[in-house]
């Protein structure tokens, strides 16, 4: 790169662009193709196109962003900033010029659409028993000669209801004057049976609690009616936390590299949920008091950065948890913006890199999985995988890395609009088609409207798909090396290397390089390993079932995941994607105390297999790296035309 370009980096798309030096974020951004708010055309008065821009050395990307890599404020921010308009730690991205390595953050409120990332949910039968009960009561007029107690008055009510109780001190200081309103008329917040925790008026009010999946790329919430069980709210948020790291481990780093790391993080992660769960009261209109439970799952690091732990330990060896049983505390430690008398609680983890997303997934199949040969995997970042058989459960985490999710990837982007999710390529032609997202027809290079669909890039999906598409056409061959002489017409030569065209345009051509074909074969190796691990360690023969869980395996096509060889000997006939069932077994434990019980119980029973210590390991992620549908040489592997078969048949359906 030359000294008058710089790169740029937007979160939490993770697109990548090159700026010339002085241009301004706004017209990089619009260039990119990246989502940005303005209705003034980047003239700087409508000053909604704002950004988050912070130093510091992000390893992740590259690139080490000094202060002054952005131009200083300019008049139009300064007046923003006076007026209210311009959030602290924000800047105009029309008004700041590009003068370095950048990475940026465009936040939600200035994006026209938030990421497409699915958190469908799962479902789960349960009876209805939270631990937050109402009880409304009317106590008795006191009389001089009873020496009264408004207090024991209430206690006594509640004894009638079957409960034997105690006031903490909110209820205690709002108790009299609530009585003294409202003709001696309450109802009573009762928790666990035991403790009242606040009084209210009686008024159609209800009690809420909110289910909350942590996952490093994105965050999903749902909000129940503890009251009749209902379903109220659901939502789901890009994680923050991503614009340090796209994995784990690099988040890790960032905390190890950067004072106060984990502070930062830690905030990031609880103001993020704060402003959710803000968005969630302000739609039902619910007062501030009446969401009381928060049940959280979350893998081992997003855990410990919500607690505010420290996740260094977590990043080497032995992979030492702070804290592994089921915890909770008070929501004011939290900055929640909640009832102070609400609670947070977070279910068990496993292991080191097996935590309470897993068990809350695990937690929804516990009667699925009992007695069977049942494999659920979450695939993600870092892949969690809990095999049952033989009665016995096994559990191990693998390294996959974020190819997966697009990072890594020459062209790869989130789950966003205008991101390539499905791709076929023609056996014969070697011609690519591709659906994007917020779009149901399938396109190529030669689509009328193609410059309308706003290509960004490929997500996770499709970079699943491409790759077997690229290989059942034999373009690669079984280790991944690229066949350009199968289709010189979408090859081009990369260096020493080559990279296969998949969309072909004037301006900014998407290719999947050598490097991107590496990167999904490291991917996928570090899971069929973890897998075969657990095949071994409980000596299971076959599956009778494949559960894939999480946002990622909702989209998934269960031939493509049998295609690409993640799941050692699964048919596809076998996978089922089950959804965010990390977030719905959080579900299940604010929705009933025994499901609570259930997992702590069940956590203890797991086995977990380390894969950092298992001799074997390297040995299958060697042997995983192969494509199956790939011939072995031109045209003669009966796997290759068998496969090229059924592709023929697939584009005849699909109308190629």
């Amino acid at each position: 790169m030359s000294d008058t370009s710089h790169k740029v980096i937007f979160t939490p798309s993770g697109i990548r662009a090159t700026a010339s030096h002085g241009q301004s974020v706004y017209d990089v951004a619009l260039a990119s193709g990246v989502d940005i708010l303005s209705i003034c055309g980047g003239k700087g008065l409508c000053r909604r196109c704002q950004i988050e821009f912070e130093p510091g050395d992000y390893s992740k990307f590259g690139v080490k962003v000094e202060a002054d890599h952005l131009s200083g404020w300019t008049d139009s921010e300064e007046k923003a900033a006076r007026r209210g308009d311009l959030k602290p730690g924000r800047r105009l991205a029309c008004r700041a010029q590009v003068l370095g390595d950048v990475v940026v953050e465009v936040p939600g409120d200035a994006r026209h659409q938030v990421s497409s990332i699915s958190k469908d949910s799962t479902g789960f039968q349960t009876d209805l028993d939270p631990a937050i009960r109402l009880y409304m009561c009317k106590l008795p007029i006191p009389e001089l000669d009873d020496n009264p107690s408004d207090g024991d008055a209430l206690v006594e009510a509640l004894r009638g209801f079957g409960v034997e109780t105690r006031l903490e001190l909110r209820p205690l200081t709002k108790l009299q004057p609530i009585l003294a309103q409202n003709e001696r008329e309450l109802i009573a917040v009762v928790r666990d049976d035991v403790s009242v925790i606040d009084v209210w008026p009686p008024s159609p009010f209800d009690a809420y609690g909110a289910a909350i999946d942590i996952g490093s790329t994105s965050i999903a919430l749902y909000l129940y009616d503890l009251t009749n069980g209902a379903l109220v709210h659901q939502a789901s948020a890009m994680n923050p936390q991503i614009r340090y790291g796209e994995d784990l481990m690099s988040r890790v780093s960032y905390v190890m590299m950067n004072k106060g790391g984990e502070e930062k993080l830690t905030a990031e992660i609880r103001t993020a949920i704060a402003g959710m769960l803000e968005d969630a009261r302000a739609k039902l209109e619910l007062g501030p008091n009446q969401i009381l439970e928060v049940v959280l799952v979350g893998n081992p690091i997003m855990h410990h950065l919500f607690l505010g732990i420290n996740p260094v330990e977590l990043g080497q060896a032995p992979f030492t948890l702070a804290v592994k049983d089921w915890f909770e505390a008070p929501a004011p430690l939290f900055n929640l913006g909640i009832s102070e008398t609400a609670r947070v609680q977070l279910l068990p983890l496993v292991g080191g890199h097996v935590g309470a997303d897993t068990t809350g997934a695990y937690l929804t199949q516990l009667d699925t999985m009992a007695g069977r040969s049942v494999l659920l995997v979450d695939i993600g970042t870092n892949a969690e995988i809990v095999l049952s058989h033989g009665g016995r459960v096994a559990a191990c985490s693998s390294p996959t890395g974020p190819a997966f999710e697009g990072a890594e990837i020459s062209a790869g982007v989130r789950a966003t609009p205008g991101a390539i999710e499905r791709v076929r390529i023609d056996p014969v032609t070697k011609q690519p088609r591709f659906k994007v997202i917020g779009s149901d027809e399938w396109l190529s290079d030669d689509s009328a409207d193609i410059a309308e669909k706003r290509v960004v890039g490929i997500c996770g999906s499709g970079i699943f798909e491409v790759m077997v598409e690229l290989a059942s056409a034999g373009l690669i061959e079984p280790g991944g090396l690229f066949r350009p002489g199968e289709a010189p017409h979408r090859f081009i030569q990369d260096g020493q290397s080559w990279k296969y065209l998949l969309l072909d345009r004037p301006e900014n051509p998407l290719y999947i390089k050598q490097t991107d074909v590496r990167a999904v074969q490291l991917a996928k190796a570090a899971l069929a390993a973890g897998v075969q691990l657990l095949v071994d360690y409980l000596d299971c023969p076959a599956f009778d079932e494949v559960l894939l869980a999480g946002a990622f395996g909702t989209h998934l096509d269960s031939q493509y995941v049998a295609d690409i060889g993640i799941i050692p000997n699964a048919a596809a006939a076998q996978i089922r994607s089950i959804g965010n069932a990390a977030g719905m077994g959080a579900a299940m434990a604010l929705y009933n105390r025994a499901e609570k019980a259930r997992i702590i119980e069940a956590v203890k029973h797991i086995i977990k297999v380390e894969t950092a210590t298992e001799p074997k390991f390297q040995d299958y992620f060697v042997a995983a790296m192969q494509f199956p549908t790939a011939p072995a040489t031109q045209g003669d592997s009966a796997t290759g035309r068998g496969r090229r078969s059924r592709m023929r048949e697939r584009g005849r359906q699909e109308g190629r």
